[in-house]
């Protein structure tokens, strides 16, 4: 066999040549592609902050308008990352994924600096890594359950899935808890990449499957959308989310991330950004739910113009103003309180003269005079409050009034709560029928309780409707920008 002159033991002493070297240079390079070795420069060196995401209801989004090619992005991973990059000085770029296993793709191909959201055991959670990764403290937790359709009959407990079929997002600890099921109670574990939590539970909603294994907020979201869901069963242990990082990562990243969790976990700050995407969900019952969405296809479509045309004029999204409509007078048009609000948009008299409004039972004067109030409420509120709080601090305005909303506000400051936070006014607003604070208000006793349901409730109307019809092109600038007010 010829060996060439580099293998012989004496050309170790000899000087390469330049095309010895290339070769060697060129041979790494193949190797070091082939290795998948190469990963993404420190953000400091990029600059810019590499995140990879999965795009689902709540966490991640960028909703399309007609017109647009795209919105800016929403969620609970985007505002925390966008927190935390403001921390470092940095901007952020998002790598979407499909899935889990997709996120964890994205780390191992070291093409994002981390993984937000990815769903890890407790034990893992507990150690702070996982195979493969190291974790950052738990940005939030939820309960493993199983899902099945209302009127499915069974199983109701997990003594009952032998012989079932069970869908699960791939790689997930749901899928790992349903796997250590001991034979012969396991049931048949299909697990999916090709579609995220919510999409499971709407295949079940639709009987395209029989059961599916999520987290129990992934089914309460789901549920605001397909009410005809139920827990069949909760899997063993809790199911913990984490940023995710390479084993290989800086370990100033990963120790910044980690300290700057802690530090919004003790300050507040990740509470606040959870109630933002999660606090409301719970709030309205299923059969509401279900009865709004069969309104949404019988009753919506006739004013759905009334909306828009209201929306040029104001704005605000004509889809925060059909579910601040439904909440008052489930668009009904007659409506009339005891009390003596009337109408689609629930006027008072007061109101109504003030908006000149000649009849409040005619549903496009009524529509039109409810968005311009709350876009006057809007932008009544101090600059410094910012959206998404500035809207629902306006939309328990346009139920309580302004004064007592103010005087709210001033309470929250000797309480020493922000009164520009909703999340904080949520625990205010209720004392406003307590005597010992409505008697030190000049606009006296109000019902901040239903104030706060009534908010919560428009939010839960107004995401089923952002799922479901197309956000708009605006045109109007507005004197405030916001997310509802499109520009």
């Amino acid at each position: 066999m010829t060996l060439h002159p580099w293998h012989n033991a004496s050309s170790v002493l000899r000087k390469p040549s330049p095309f010895r070297m290339r070769w060697f240079v060129c041979l790494f390079a193949v190797l070091l592609s082939l290795s998948g070795c190469t990963r993404i420069d420190p953000p400091e060196k990029l600059g810019e902050l590499v995140v990879g995401v999965r795009e689902a209801p709540a966490l991640f989004q960028q909703e399309a308008a007609e017109g647009q090619k795209e919105l800016e992005p929403t969620g609970f991973d985007h505002d925390l990352v966008e927190t935390f990059a403001a921390t470092l000085g940095l901007k952020v770029r998002y790598v979407k994924a499909a899935d889990p296993q997709s996120l964890l793709q994205l780390l191992r191909d070291g093409k994002v600096h981390f993984a937000a959201s990815l769903p890890v055991s407790q034990s893992a959670a507990d150690g702070g890594h996982a195979e493969g990764l190291r974790l950052s403290p738990p940005i939030r937790t939820a309960r493993q359950v199983l899902v099945r359709h209302n009127d499915a009959l069974g199983p109701d407990g997990l003594d009952e899935l032998a012989g079932r079929t069970v869908e699960v997002v791939a790689g997930t600890p749901p899928a790992a808890s349903l796997k250590a099921i001991p034979e012969p109670g396991r049931p048949l574990v299909i697990e999916r990449s090709d579609m995220d939590d919510i999409a499971l539970l709407e295949r079940v909603a639709r009987r395209s499957s029989e059961l599916a294994a999520s987290d129990e907020v992934s089914f309460q979201i789901a549920t605001n959308f397909f009410p005809d869901l139920t827990v069949a069963a909760k899997l063993p242990g809790e199911l913990k989310f984490a940023w995710g990082f390479a084993a290989k990562t800086d370990p100033g990243l990963l120790e910044r991330a980690r300290g700057f969790i802690e530090h919004i976990g003790r300050d507040g700050t990740l509470a606040r950004i959870h109630d933002r995407y999660f606090g409301h969900i719970r709030r309205v019952a299923t059969g509401d739910i279900a009865k709004f969405l069969e309104r949404r296809t019988t009753l919506l479509p006739r004013y759905r113009r009334e909306f828009v045309a209201a929306q040029e004029v104001t704005g605000i999204d004509w889809r925060l103003l059909a579910a601040l409509a439904y909440q008052e007078s489930q668009w009904d048009p007659l409506a009339t309180s005891p009390t003596g609000v009337r109408g689609m948009m629930m006027l008072t008299e007061d109101t109504a003269d003030y908006m000149r409004v000649s009849n409040r039972l005619d549903a496009g004067e009524s529509i039109r005079a409810g968005a311009d109030y709350l876009s006057e409420l809007i932008d009544q509120l101090p600059r410094g409050v910012a959206e998404p709080d500035r809207t629902w601090l306006a939309l328990a305005a346009y139920n309580l009034g302004m004064g007592h909303l103010n005087g709210a506000r001033h309470f929250a400051i000797g309480l020493k709560r922000d009164p520009n936070s909703w999340y904080e006014m949520k625990q205010v607003l209720p004392l406003l029928s307590r005597p010992e604070y409505y008697a030190r208000l000049k606009s006296g006793r109000a019902r901040g309780g239903e104030a706060v349901i009534m908010v919560e409730n428009v939010r839960n109307y107004y995401d089923v409707l952002s799922r479901f019809e197309p956000g708009l092109k605006f045109t109007l600038a507005p004197a405030y920008s916001s997310p509802f007010k499109k520009q």
